[in-house]
């Protein structure tokens, strides 16, 4: 009989457990997290998700230097988790993976990475909003621009405004600038190339900050809309558009425009910034493409970030190496602004390049003389275009127009220009001809420019305009443009 009742125990305790064991597997396992990834800035940044189980779990952490975690275990039920990164002073991107995992038998993964701090942040004064004197979009700001003048050759100078033998710009050079047909001025500037006083921490020298808000200055006073940028610098963003440089350069940017911003912050619209000059961007180059945009993004998160009238200040963005062409085949996507309708497209016409500014024949083609279906030489044939005529020119802003313009984003032709051949070497046969071209292409292109909603500013370093002596020097050429200005 106590066999028999032993006998009976073990099988009742096999079937308690054999249901026991039974009920826990009709049990799904369970185990969710309610983000996959996390991306933090470099000033050090807080989140957090929630943990959702059936049963215990735990999180591994590969990085508790600077990943800090408010719980790494925890028991069936949901919890939340704060997630703390802390200050990104390594110089260069870094990247961690949790993985939650479960007594169940679940793993889940969270990707975390953070942004690269270079440079301490210039943001340091950000003011609220502002928009006294800044009532106007891009498109009608565009609207109220009628002809455009560069200063070129000078604030983008090595050594200062004379490094390359331009006299000191004054106010009254601004007054005769817009006394001869120009109611907008670009200036291009440097700031790294010989401004900075600290390049380990990209602090701008203020004497140069001080001197360029003065000219800026003068332009705003004498009601002149003034185009501020970061011009080729030495080529420290032109030069590094790559991913091996994309977090240093955007770094750079941020820095810059942090300081060039909060310095120019209580201008009203007549002032715009531009975020650079020609970045250039290969054929079909998506890769570089989205890593100019990504330069563009850091420059209108800084500008904005200082607040004041910034938040409404129209920003300029530059197409890829500014040729229309590319521009329009691979800008497809803008930097995103948080104020809607104050961007505009920056490209350059040097077109075609023969004419306008080839000093010399080369491998790839010779030099161009004459310009235009009515232009032509019979006297030297050779010499005259055989591309990016009229015909094209049209097509190029129609192109703009339709991409842009009508979209609400005016586009800026932020510099153009032909001259006049002569001297020792490459001069015309049919020099009249050859003048008569010129003019022509300053008066159509600047007719057609403006026909399509693109706001012209020529180049110019002192050739057309005497600086020192206030007096013109090109007479033909102010009155070219100004034929092709009027209405």
């Amino acid at each position: 009989m106590k066999t028999k009742c032993s006998i009976l125990f073990l099988f009742l305790l096999v079937v308690i457990f054999s249901c026991l064991s039974c009920k826990k597997d009709d049990v799904d396992p369970e185990l969710s997290v309610s983000e996959k990834a996390f991306s933090f800035n470099a000033e050090g940044d807080t989140s957090e998700f929630t943990i959702t189980s059936n049963d215990s779990w735990t999180i591994s952490n590969p990085a508790p230097t600077w990943l800090q975690l408010s719980q790494v275990n925890g028991n069936s039920g949901s919890a939340v988790i704060n997630i703390i990164a802390g200050i990104n002073a390594s110089g260069s991107t870094r990247s961690a993976i949790l993985n939650v995992h479960s007594d169940n038998g679940q793993d889940r993964r969270i990707t975390i990475s953070q942004a690269a701090q270079f440079f301490p942040t210039y943001n340091t004064s950000p003011k609220p909003p502002d928009m006294t004197g800044m009532s106007s979009t891009a498109s009608e700001l565009a609207a109220k621009m009628k002809l455009g003048w560069n200063i070129g050759n000078t604030f983008e100078a090595p050594g200062g405004e004379t490094g390359w033998g331009s006299p000191v710009i004054t106010e009254d050079y601004i007054k005769f600038v817009k006394q001869c047909g120009f109611n907008a001025i670009r200036i291009p500037c440097a700031w790294d190339w010989h401004h900075v006083d600290n390049k380990a921490t990209a602090k701008i020298n203020q004497d140069w900050m001080n001197r360029v808000k003065e000219v800026v200055g003068y332009c705003v006073k004498n009601d002149v809309y003034v185009l501020l940028n970061i011009h080729w610098d030495g080529g420290w963003l032109d030069h590094n558009i790559n991913s091996i440089k994309k977090d240093s350069i955007n770094a750079k940017q941020k820095a810059y425009w942090e300081q060039i911003a909060t310095a120019m912050r209580d201008f009203d619209e007549h002032l715009m910034f531009a975020s650079a000059n020609e970045p250039p961007v290969d054929d079909g180059n998506l890769e570089q493409m989205a890593i100019l945009i990504s330069y563009h993004q850091t420059f209108i998160n800084a500008v904005r970030s200082t607040g004041g009238k910034n938040t409404y200040r129209v920003l300029v963005v530059q197409g890829p190496s500014t040729d229309i062409l590319k521009t329009y085949d691979l800008m497809n996507t803008l930097p995103v602004d948080k104020i809607e309708g104050r961007m505009m497209v920056e490209i350059h016409n040097y077109t075609p390049f023969q004419f306008t500014l080839l000093d010399g024949d080369a491998s790839w083609g010779d030099m161009f003389y004459y310009w235009g279906s009515d232009y032509h030489s019979t006297i030297e044939p050779d010499r005259n275009a055989t591309w990016g005529e009229e015909a094209e020119q049209i097509s190029y802003f129609q192109k703009m127009k339709e991409k842009f313009v009508d979209k609400g984003i005016p586009v800026v032709m932020g510099e153009y220009a032909a001259y006049n051949r002569g001297g020792s070497s490459h001069v015309p046969k049919d020099m009249d001809k050859h003048s008569s071209s010129v003019k022509h292409w300053t008066t159509f292109v600047t007719k057609e420019a403006i026909a399509h909603g693109v706001i012209p500013f020529w180049w110019d370093t002192g050739g057309v305009l005497d600086r020192a002596n206030l007096t013109i020097k090109d007479q033909a050429t102010i009155d070219a443009l100004n034929a092709g200005a009027e209405k």
